[in-house]
């Protein structure tokens, strides 16, 4: 009897903690995951302070990096949404996503051989806002962080040329990365061809497709394997939008006026549908008469290129 007396007022003050609790965070809600500071900021001291633990206490920081990063990523998509812009995003104001390298740093300080941490880390970094902080270079010093403890990771130059070929759009540089990255035992043979074709044609949609085909195949996981599906159907749909904005030029050259919408077209050319990108969203035509990709479209937003092959309708 005793013994049970004891469980049942175990059991009352549980549910009395959990009702506190309840209180408390809805009276002193938690900060927005922008404002999150962590408490300890140097990786060397958080590695003595984890003692015989440092992997376990890896995993806790890179959970929160994760969660950090798409809290932040998700409110500034709906945000954006909410505002009804289709133009490609601009700068990230100052302090987004402040804290992720910081995170990204301790999680890789405690755990050196951190290799998912380090590549997709390094994607985290360099997606340009409001998809992430728009930081190829922090991107680049994560990666670099990683070579050092694994020299001979060929993945980590790969990765390192990409984000140099994506994200800066600095073919030469990439194409050294991708060298460096063909040359390390193990590598897969269309590094080197990558790089040859890097410096050969620079940034234009066939050698970026080529690429992430590569990427695809040779990825070890299924979220690299999903990105670069993601990436391979940005790359179709730059194509849809450039092949649109030929027809729109017509119509404006024909009627002297940019269209309304796609009905007028769809009748002149006896279209049944709206043109749809490849997740099924209709594209959309901007007042100026410029085709873009719907903010909607889980493709959102496009990478932006070195050259635009359509600056948009001639002038009427």
């Amino acid at each position: 009897m005793r013994s049970i007396a004891v469980a049942l007022l175990a059991a009352v003050l549980l549910a009395g903690a959990v009702q506190v609790e309840a209180v408390r965070e809805r009276q002193y809600p938690p900060p927005p995951a922008e404002d999150d500071e962590l408490s300890v900021a140097s990786p060397t001291a958080i590695r003595r302070l984890a003692g015989a633990y440092p992997a376990l206490a890896a995993d806790v920081y890179w959970v929160r990096a994760i969660q950090y990063y798409g809290g932040i990523k998700r409110r500034l998509e709906a945000s954006i949404e909410a505002g009804g812009t289709t133009a490609p995003p601009a700068a990230p104001p100052r302090g987004a996503y402040g804290q992720l390298y910081p995170m990204l740093d301790v999680t890789t300080t405690l755990d050196p051989r951190f290799n998912i941490a380090y590549r997709f880390g390094a994607v985290f970094l360099a997606e340009p806002y409001p998809a992430g902080p728009g930081r190829p270079d922090l991107a680049v010093k994560l990666l670099e962080k990683g070579i050092r403890e694994r020299p001979d990771k060929w993945e980590y130059m790969q990765d390192i040329g990409f984000v140099h070929y994506w994200y800066r759009h600095d073919f030469r540089e990439a194409a050294k990365w991708f060298d460096k990255a063909g040359q390390m035992p193990g590598a897969p043979w269309w590094l080197k061809s990558m790089a040859a074709t890097t410096l050969a044609r620079g940034g234009d949609r066939r050698s970026s497709r080529a690429m992430w085909e590569a990427i695809r195949q040779a990825a070890d996981n299924d979220w690299l394997r999903h990105d670069a599906d993601r990436r391979l159907a940005q790359l179709r749909a730059l194509d849809d939008i450039d092949a649109l904005q030929s027809i729109v030029n017509a119509y404006v050259r024909q009627r002297g006026a940019a269209p309304a919408s796609w009905e007028p077209i769809a009748r002149a050319l006896g279209w049944r549908r709206i043109p749809a990108d490849p997740t099924g969203t209709p594209y959309e035509i901007t007042p100026e008469g410029r085709v873009w990709l719907s903010k909607r479209s889980t493709l959102a937003p496009l990478p932006l290129e070195p050259q635009q092959s359509q600056a948009g309708p001639p002038a009427s």
